[in-house]
């Protein structure tokens, strides 16, 4: 259940980049934001995924938080940040 918030923040945050971006760079700035956001997550979550499997044996696993769950907050983390970094401080 948590991995649904999760993936409504990456929903929420892909729509503030390109909506700021649009209205800033016109359509191809906006549509490039929602490329780097969805490369930055295929890519991470591909690399938390194993780090994941790693740290929580099988036997922790439950309904609301299992390997998956796991890897997708520790891919928030740096996530964060790097969407701190490139959409939201202002460049000035």
């Amino acid at each position: 259940m948590i991995e649904i918030l999760i993936f409504h923040l990456h929903i929420v945050g892909a729509l503030y980049a390109f909506t700021k971006y649009w209205q800033t760079g016109g359509m191809k700035s906006g549509i490039m934001a929602l490329l780097i956001i969805g490369l930055i997550f295929t890519i991470g979550w591909a690399l938390t995924n194993p780090i994941a499997w790693w740290i929580m044996p099988d036997e922790w696993s439950s309904i609301w938080f299992s390997q998956d769950t796991l890897s997708l907050v520790l891919l928030l983390i740096p996530e964060s940040v790097f969407f701190y970094i490139f959409f939201v401080k202002d460049k000035s």
